[in-house]
């Protein structure tokens, strides 16, 4: 197991993304872990709220530490979009390398407020952080937020001088789901905020976006990149795809294969591989 800032510094050094792929079950990590694996690629497996509602915290993370006690390559386990302390505390107990407080949709003041306090128990126990500034548009596990996320460059360097993060999301026309025609990225305010000296920076939304806007993402500092509506989608289609067999363990089977080539696809791209 590996922490958030240990795999980012390694995406600082390569000029690379790490991607953060949500999991909801055993079977969608599995299939993860098995494509970075051959992909030779650190992974951050996220568990979000849809996860946590769904299950609870004790199931997930056992999985995650199972996998990581055979795996070759770097795994975080991060919690995504916490927007309570309570929840973080609970998600350092049980065991996470990392978390996300998201106080975006918070008046500015109090997002500082809370942030910091997340970083201070967290970093007291070896424990990465990520917060996030311009919240995120789009639905994703029944949260919606419907502004339209532009990152404020002011906020931004007030927020980064006072809160130690380990990584910063920002919105720059990002979303969650799957966008409806091309994204419209603000890359001008993408690098901005790199030359504010911002922590390493995190695309939410990567679900739909196209390749060539990845890359360019990339090499405006973006050093995480999060994916999880196509990660769900790859999965039930699989099952889609083999329901007809009527055998429970060939629908399983289909829809991890389904799930391995999109994480590989998604890390080849993050990774600059042709």
């Amino acid at each position: 197991m590996a922490t958030l800032k240990e795999v980012l510094e390694i995406a600082e050094r390569t000029n690379t993304a790490i991607p953060g792929f949500n999991i909801d079950n055993i079977e969608i990590p599995e299939a993860i872990m098995e494509a970075a694996e051959v992909e030779n690629c650190p992974v951050i497996l996220t568990i979000g709220q849809g996860a946590i509602n769904a299950g609870g915290l004790r199931h997930l993370p056992d999985v995650v530490r199972r996998i990581a006690e055979s795996s070759s390559v770097p795994v975080v386990m991060h919690l995504d979009h916490s927007e309570s302390y309570e929840q973080v505390i609970a998600c350092l107990r049980a065991g996470f390398t990392s978390v996300m407080y998201d106080g975006s949709h918070y008046p500015f003041e109090e997002n500082v407020r809370e942030s910091q306090a997340v970083v201070r128990a967290a970093h007291a126990v070896g424990v990465s952080v990520e917060c996030e500034l311009g919240a995120i548009s789009g639905v994703e596990d029944g949260i919606s937020h419907s502004n339209t996320n532009l990152v404020d460059l002011d906020e931004v360097k007030r927020f980064i001088a006072v809160v130690d993060s380990d990584a910063l999301a920002v919105g720059i026309g990002n979303a969650h789901g799957i966008y409806k025609g091309t994204p419209n990225l603000d890359f001008g305010r993408l690098e901005a905020c790199r030359k504010l000296g911002a922590p390493p920076l995190v695309l939410h939304g990567g679900s739909g976006i196209p390749e060539e806007m990845i890359k360019k993402a990339i090499s405006l500092g973006i050093r995480k990149i999060n994916v999880a509506t196509e990660v769900r989608l790859a999965f039930m289609e699989g099952l889609k795809s083999a329901v007809g067999s009527r055998d429970i363990y060939k629908m399983y089977q289909a829809a991890k294969a389904g799930t391995i080539e999109l994480a590989r696809t998604k890390i080849r791209m993050f990774q600059n591989k042709e």
